[in-house]
């Protein structure tokens, strides 16, 4: 039997994904910051690899989805030395901007989904087939029983699950609805660190663990990921750990 138009792609995917390198299955079971900070406040000492992380921006501003986006890549980035596949919305991303975040052209394989079911669906797909160092995938709306699909998947396949939640409307928090994600994060903008010459400093971001299986949510103010998708501490400490959630990171969590 003939496969249909999609399926034939999603199987030329996967052969891609295949031929391009294989993930290696001992690189732990979870994936650290390399920031004592952060990763001693992590159940596990740093993220599940084979689980479900939902990531958004603080708020709807550009800018918050923009560091939202590099946090997600950063991850990716360093999941594994094999491909990350990446389910867009809609065909916005900005290849030296990933790149600056870690995360070349040549290890990103893209597909255009549009519609949340569609990109559902792939992404379960993907993840179920274990072939990617990361899945990321772009939604806006999605329910309990497909987050549950998906931190099955990633499971099941052994890949680094990343949900990357897009806001509708400024009224509509992405995290408000509840997920099995096993840790949901929000991603703001921070002013830089003042440098002693003109000009920008490296990007800071607040960086909200709003909520996380066995363990306290918890905040930080850090530096953006480099080149190598790592986060680092700013020059002057600013952590924000103590910061209360506001109602929707309660809700969320």
């Amino acid at each position: 039997m003939s496969l249909s138009p999609a399926s034939a792609r999603l199987e030329a995917l996967k052969a891609e994904i295949r031929a391009l390198a294989p993930v290696g299955r001992g690189e732990g079971a979870s994936l650290g910051f390399d920031l004592p900070e952060i990763d001693s406040r992590l159940a596990g000492g740093g993220l599940a690899r084979a689980a479900l992380h939902e990531v958004a921006g603080e708020t709807v501003a550009i800018g918050d989805d923009a560091a939202a986006t590099l946090f997600v890549a950063g991850l990716a980035a360093r999941a594994a030395a094999a491909p990350v596949l990446w389910i867009m919305a809609r065909p916005d991303l900005f290849a030296p901007g990933l790149a600056g975040a870690g995360l070349p052209a040549g290890r990103l394989i893209q597909i255009e989904a549009g519609r949340d079911a569609d990109a559902l669906a792939v992404m379960e797909d993907a993840l179920r087939h274990g072939g990617a160092a990361a899945v990321v995938g772009e939604v806006t709306r999605i329910g309990m029983t497909a987050t549950r699909r998906l931190q099955l998947a990633a499971e099941e396949g052994g890949a680094l699950a990343l949900l990357l939640r897009r806001w509708r409307r400024a009224a509509e928090d992405p995290l408000a609805e509840p997920s099995a994600a096993v840790t949901r994060w929000r991603i703001g903008c921070a002013p830089s660190v003042p440098l002693p010459v003109p000009g920008v400093g490296r990007a800071c971001w607040r960086v909200a663990l709003a909520r996380q299986r066995g363990g306290a949510p918890h905040s930080w103010i850090v530096e953006g990921c480099d080149a190598q998708g790592r986060l680092a501490r700013p020059a002057e400490p600013r952590d924000r750990s103590a910061a209360p959630l506001d109602d929707a990171a309660r809700r969320a969590a």
